[in-house]
């Protein structure tokens, strides 16, 4: 049974969806799933856009030949050559020897990489163009988003886009298939921000290179890799993958991150938030490092202004699941935030100044000039502090918002 959608003429979505998979790449929880997307386009001859992970092949392969529906396959173009896109591939050309392949040079390098082998292939680069009958196309090298051989195709007759991985999400479509047709705010942008921080997050200035260019194409719609494909807000997804690649707070919220073993840092981190809202700030979110996944945190790290990182001494060091937050902040470039520091220590309190020796490798981070330090259980000298710092948190929000 056939699950196919057209996209606009002559281009059709054969794509899928996986709920199948609890970790994306065995690192990212994707409670809600993830698509897998690929296209066909049907003119003079019939090109394919990338293909699906392996585990989803025979669901693909229905949806390619009732597409097809008897015709040659005569073109294949892989923008990337990662296994969830690329891993049918040599499906396809045991089925489809026909096909010439249509690729990147460090792309073809890959693809011998994960022994996928085809015997017609064009090498393509930054300016090439290709024509299909009726539609034309130019070839855009994307590289490091978010490997390095990834590149986009623009068909120029019709100004669609195939972005690779580039606004992409998390999350699958279950029906749906266009910008228009979800309720982004709502249901996808959460899902599409962890998508970019997490995978492509490290690679802000290739990704700001990219938006450059694609300012000056006249591209009608995305296609990404994964997610909804963008038909009419494309101002909306554009302007946030600007402030996410250029480490650009979305909002300026506040984050407070805490880990505590005993509850006493935790009392402490709830406290301020508490503080924070009866000030007037009420966009205040609060999350425990120990039962978080990183990815979650790292996505609201992405989304505001102000980080407050609340730990414990362990070992005369920063909390174990702190210090991994912070150093996957470090990976991933995280740069352009203000932040605060509470730290609790039964004989030595030394987290904050750990915490701040982690911190420093990162660029433009800003420390408040309030911090709380205290031993073991707060008391009323903690209760002065915590008032300290949260007037400090809004006194910084509203010099930044003038």
């Amino acid at each position: 049974m056939a699950n196919v959608r057209e996209v606009v003429k002559d281009l059709y979505w054969i794509g899928v969806n996986d709920h199948r998979t609890d970790i994306f790449e065995r690192i990212h929880p994707i409670p809600e799933g993830v698509s897998y997307n690929s296209y066909v386009l049907l003119d003079e001859k019939t090109v394919l856009f990338d293909t699906v992970d392996f585990e989803f092949a025979p669901y693909f392969l229905d949806n390619l030949d009732h597409v097809l529906n008897g015709r040659p396959l005569d073109y294949i173009i892989i923008n990337h050559w990662e296994p969830d896109h690329a891993s049918t591939f040599q499906e396809v050309i045991l089925r489809h020897p026909e096909a010439t392949v249509i690729s990147t040079e460090k792309g073809f390098y890959f693809m011998t990489q994960f022994n996928y082998h085809c015997e017609k292939r064009i090498t393509v680069g930054t300016g090439d163009t290709f024509s299909s009958g009726k539609h034309n196309f130019a070839f855009v090298q994307m590289p490091m988003v978010h490997w390095p051989e990834p590149m986009a195709t623009l068909d120029t007759t019709n100004g669609v886009l195939f972005s690779a991985d580039a606004f992409g999400s998390f999350k699958a479509l279950d029906g749906h298939l266009f910008d228009d047709e979800v309720d982004w705010d709502r249901d996808w942008l959460e899902p599409g921000r962890r998508y970019l921080t997490n995978i492509v997050g490290k690679y802000g200035a290739y990704v700001q290179a990219v938006l450059k260019v694609a300012a000056t194409l006249p591209i009608k719609i995305l296609c990404p890799l994964h997610g909804v494909i963008w038909r009419k807000n494309l101002g909306y997804i554009l302007d946030k993958y600007d402030k996410w690649s250029s480490y650009t707070p979305e909002d300026n919220g506040v984050m407070i991150v805490y880990g505590s073993m005993y509850g006493n840092t935790e009392q402490v981190a709830l406290k301020l938030a508490s503080e924070i809202v009866q000030r007037g700030v009420t966009d205040v979110t609060v999350w425990d490092v120990s039962n978080t996944h990183m990815s979650y945190l790292i996505s609201e790290a992405f989304r505001v202004g102000h980080i407050i990182l609340a730990s414990p001494t362990y070992n005369l060091g920063v909390y174990p699941p702190m210090k991994n937050f912070l150093n996957d902040m470090v990976a991933l470039n995280m740069q352009n935030r203000t932040v605060g520091i509470i730290e609790n220590g039964t004989w030595a309190p030394t987290s904050g100044a750990e915490m701040k020796k982690i911190l420093d490798q990162m660029f433009n981070i800003f420390y408040l000039d309030a911090e709380v330090s205290f031993m073991s259980s707060p008391d009323d000298t903690t209760d002065k502090e915590v008032a300290a710092l949260a007037d400090a948190v809004v006194a910084s929000i509203e010099k930044q918002a003038e």
